[in-house]
């Protein structure tokens, strides 16, 4: 096996099944840390990624986003001929990637069983919404469906100033955390997991990957909230929701927003220092505080009115070179731009032979030796 430092899994083979968003993005981590990765499309029109959203020629920018590095290959599993094509692959590969409602790999003929009759030393990874068994296995269902269910969206609240004032409409998240945490991320951690109990000498195994139990798994300040209370904090009211001024956002005079990330004591009083606020240092959720208490509104209020004071320029500039947690929010062409991400060529312009260019985001993983 020829190994890289940089490319880790150089050698590892994978057969992706997979459409959308959280399989083709797991693929992709693969293949950025050096397995050959052959994605499978149909013979129809493909994967859905290719025509959805924007299209400036012939394929999307979506489906470019998460499928670099990655060989392409249509089959038909429903003919006889390209299904033995594509288990007489199996036989060389080292992982399958599916993300198909549980049941339909077998309906293929290609289910677990047929697969590691052919392959013993397989790992085969399914994603899907609610996993491979219990009362939801076979119901469809999209990112907002399954951070839904797990708690998470319930408390991705803007809280109104009027604790008694209904609550407020959950925000939509534009990362998609139930395809991208609990789909992609889980299942590259479920799947290394696997090849590594294989290079040590086990046998193969199925990675059963539920985006929603994903989310569950990992909506932890919630569930402490549950066993300290009885019940997660109100929403937009807890410690990293808005219920302390430490740890906030602020609108600027020119409406931008600027984040005060100063949950520590320290940071909080460097933060009081630059904004000429030294009174308020011991006003601090560490020293008291009552967590989305009427101090801890009070206080968020006159930040509120200090902020609005000036642009976000001017916060950016105030707070620069500050070792407190105070940054400015920025959209995502600002931060292809800025310096931190630059120093890092975290972002590049690349050329599609029909797509022209386009910014592409590097790896979020470097390896060293």
């Amino acid at each position: 096996m020829n190994t890289s430092v940089d490319h880790p899994l150089t050698g590892i083979r994978i057969l992706d099944l997979t459409r959308l968003l959280p399989g083709p993005v797991a693929t992709q981590h693969l293949a950025d840390m050096g397995a050959e990765v052959i994605k499978i499309e149909d013979t129809g029109a493909g994967d859905y990624a290719r025509s959805m959203g924007h299209v400036r020629h012939q394929v999307s920018q979506f489906f470019l986003a998460v499928n670099r590095g990655k060989q392409m290959l249509k089959l038909d599993l429903k003919d006889a001929a390209q299904r033995e094509q594509f288990l007489q692959m199996v036989e060389t590969a080292d992982v399958v990637v599916e993300s198909f409602r549980p049941g339909v790999m077998d309906k293929l003929g290609v289910g677990w069983q047929v697969l590691k009759a052919r392959n013993p030393k397989l790992v085969m990874c399914a994603i899907s919404g609610y996993g491979q068994h219990g009362p939801f296995a076979h119901l469809a269902g999209h990112d907002i469906n399954y951070i839904g269910y797990a708690g998470m969206l319930e408390q991705n609240v803007r809280q109104a100033d009027d604790p008694a004032a209904p609550p407020a409409t959950p925000a939509l998240p534009n990362l998609q955390i139930g395809d991208l945490l609990g789909g992609a991320q889980t299942a590259v951690q479920g799947m290394l997991a696997a090849l590594l109990a294989v290079k040590m000498g086990g046998a193969g195994s199925f990675v059963d990957v539920s985006m929603t139990d994903a989310v569950f798994a990992h909506n932890i300040m919630p569930l402490v909230a549950v066993n300290n209370f009885g019940r997660p904090a109100q929403p937009g009211r807890d410690l990293l929701t808005g219920g302390v001024p430490c740890y906030n956002v602020y609108r600027t005079s020119d409406q931008r927003f600027m984040a005060v990330g100063a949950l520590e004591l320290k940071f909080w009083e460097t933060c009081c220092d630059v904004l000429g606020r030294p009174d308020l240092k011991a006003r601090h959720w560490s020293c008291g505080q009552q967590i989305g208490g009427a101090d801890a509104m009070a206080v968020k209020a006159a930040l509120d009115a200090i902020f609005a004071q000036q642009t976000l320029a001017f916060w950016t500039e105030k707070f620069a070179g500050v070792d407190c947690c105070v940054t400015p929010i920025l959209r995502a062409d600002e931060a292809i731009a800025h310096p931190l991400f630059a120093a890092r060529a975290m972002a590049k312009q690349v050329n599609h032979e029909t797509e022209g260019d386009y910014w592409q985001a590097a790896p979020g993983v470097k390896f060293f030796a």
